[in-house]
């Protein structure tokens, strides 16, 4: 099967991996370096990690770490406003968001390259887990699954765990996102052993390679890497295992990041290559929706 000859100028992408401390400012300020420098390679579009401002702080249930929260908009879309205005950039930041006394969410904002909002995201698949205690602080998102229009693309933006859930991808490509963006914090704990964090690993990419396959759409996944304890000593803490990465709708790799080094990973995206899958892989034409009304049960008992 051939495809089309469509044309569209490639769009240039980063994002931003990095190693983050209990220095809010420190760690903006390595947030603003890496959106510089994905700038001055030509991207147009920057992508950071999940809570890229501070510590993973959800290892533990501290009502203390209520106080990280700030309002959207806010101190961080202030700056990363006049930032993306400054080098007419589109910037997807990712913020813990206090929407009200004892109201907080796991948020995704876009900043548009007037300094802008163009829109948020509120996590809507929240863990629960040992070291991922995140129910205690997020509440769970109302926005729904709506894609963000932007000057360089509608945006479909996720968070973290929403990665493992097709459902999500699938709610967003079929409004007409053409990147699904995943802001994440995830690693390994470090008493696994290595076949066991290769396999956690190697799912996880799959699942968001398959997203990309599974909708024709550009996934772009910006994980934290570096050791952070757990406050307690109850556990071992996390080792975030970087190996953030593009793909494109055929899920092939553009662009991968090491496990183990904070940096900037760059792409060129051909928008209209999504199209092409597509007409080739015309998964969304032969959807059986007739059949799925199942889906919105919890579990066919």
């Amino acid at each position: 099967m051939s495809s089309s000859n469509l044309a569209v100028a490639p769009l240039a992408v980063a994002l931003v991996q990095q190693q983050n401390t209990a220095d809010r400012d420190f760690n903006l300020t390595n947030s603003i370096a890496g959106i510089r420098e994905a700038a001055a390679k030509g991207a147009k579009l920057v992508v950071l990690q999940e809570l890229h401002t501070g510590l993973y702080f959800c290892q533990s249930e501290d009502v203390n770490q209520f106080d990280l929260a700030e309002t959207i908009p806010g101190p961080s879309t202030d700056t990363l406003g006049a930032l993306a205005k400054e080098l007419n950039i589109v910037i997807v930041a990712s913020l813990f968001e206090r929407r009200a006394a004892g109201l907080y969410h796991n948020t995704a904002v876009v900043l548009e390259c007037d300094g802008s909002i163009a829109g948020k995201y509120r996590k809507m698949h929240i863990p629960d887990d040992p070291g991922f205690y995140e129910k205690f602080y997020f509440t769970p998102g109302d926005l729904g699954f709506e894609p963000i229009k932007t000057s360089v693309g509608t945006l479909g933006v996720l968070v973290c765990w929403d990665q493992w859930f097709p459902e999500a991808a699938r709610l967003m490509a079929t409004k007409g996102a053409e990147i699904l963006i995943y802001p994440t914090a995830i690693g390994w704990d470090p008493n696994d052993d290595a076949a066991e964090q290769k396999r956690q690993q190697d799912a996880w990419v799959i699942s968001q390679r398959a997203h990309a396959v599974a909708n024709g759409v550009y996934v772009i996944s910006a994980n934290r890497t570096g050791f952070e304890a757990d406050p307690t000593g109850h556990s071992a803490g996390i080792q975030f295992w970087g190996h953030s990465f593009i793909a494109g709708p055929q899920g092939e790799f553009l662009a991968t990041a090491s496990d183990d080094k904070a940096e900037v990973l760059s792409a060129n995206l051909d928008l209209a290559r999504g199209e092409n899958v597509r007409r080739i892989w015309p998964y969304l034409r032969d959807r059986r929706i007739d059949h799925y009304g199942d889906l919105t049960k919890l579990y066919r008992d």
